[in-house]
């Protein structure tokens, strides 16, 4: 079940979960893959920014991705970014073994011109084997580097193995636009682009020519709608859809509390059974709490999965 550039659909960025003195929460990996499947998704990322990968050591990474590869029967994709190619390629060939469907890669936050983030993915493609599909993680408020519509095409044309772009840039609808140009033209072969930020864009990036979403909205069941109305032409009611669940999702995309937010989300929909973050980690206060519970008792009126 390896990746290739005709996946599809919404690939949800699963969060890991943790019980409340820090440790894994083996029996909420379980319960957590087997909701994401409910919601019709079409594959998981795990270990990614809202898996909290940076806060796992080696063998727990190993263990989340093992455990959550053998529950399910869609395709994995694993989160391997790592300081060194040494604890990346041990990663992404332990995962392959395992099962994963390939790999997803960020750059490095020190990368800043086009030659250093091309010359990145050549060596991050020599380190894990050329054998190995991979997803560029292109995501710069958070990795503060900026991958030009031309970086990435070069990428994918002197890469085989990248199948697939996980598009963050904000704005970023003329990006997909462009790439998409790209393949019309012939000078860039047929890629996978699957988008992020929370789903905050995803009813035009839809439009643009994207083939789904990779993000963790806490409700990932939505997005698969919005996807299926978006590709069945009915453009009104996937926008009305996505505007009714758009407050929650710009307040999940708050940087420093997005992931507490969808944490807090998570367990009421049973899909963990804790919000506990790994340290460090920032908590959710009060107010903060209320006003979610607002946003979900409002959502709650036009979509009734957030009657919680």
């Amino acid at each position: 079940m390896k990746l290739d550039h005709t996946a599809h659909g919404v690939y949800a960025i699963a969060a890991t979960p943790f019980l409340p003195d820090g440790r894994l929460d083996l029996a909420s990996i379980d319960r957590m893959t087997d909701f994401y499947v409910s919601c019709g998704v079409d594959g998981l990322t795990i270990l990614g920014i809202m898996g909290e990968a940076p806060k796992l050591d080696a063998a727990e990474a190993l263990a989340v991705a093992s455990q959550v590869i053998r529950r399910v029967d869609v395709p994995v994709v694993v989160g391997v970014s790592a300081p060194g190619f040494a604890a990346m390629r041990a990663l992404a060939r332990a995962v392959m073994e395992e099962g994963a469907a390939g790999v997803m890669i960020a750059p490095p936050s020190s990368l800043r011109t086009d030659d250093q983030i091309v010359g990145y993915y050549r060596q991050a493609v020599e380190a894990i084997g050329s054998d190995i599909p991979f997803v560029i993680q292109d995501y710069p408020l958070t990795q503060s580097v900026v991958m030009t519509p031309a970086v990435i095409r070069q990428i994918v044309m002197d890469q085989p193995s990248c199948v697939m772009l996980k598009h963050e840039d904000w704005p970023g609808l003329e990006k997909i636009s462009t790439l998409r140009s790209f393949q019309q033209k012939g000078s860039l072969r047929p890629l996978s682009i699957l988008t992020g930020n929370g789903g905050l864009f995803l009813d035009f990036e839809m439009e643009r020519g994207a083939d789904g979403a990779m993000t963790g909205y806490a409700f990932p069941d939505m997005l698969v709608d919005i996807v299926r109305l978006s590709k069945e032409g009915r453009r009104d009611d996937a926008h009305d859809l996505f505007d009714a669940h758009l407050p929650l999702i710009r307040y999940e995309q708050q940087q420093g509390i997005g992931l507490a937010a969808r944490k807090y989300v998570l367990p009421r929909r049973g899909a963990i059974a804790h919000e506990t973050q790994r340290s460090p980690a920032t908590a959710l206060s009060a107010a903060a709490r209320a006003e979610i519970d607002y946003l979900l008792e409002r959502l709650g009126r036009q979509d009734a999965r957030a009657k919680l």
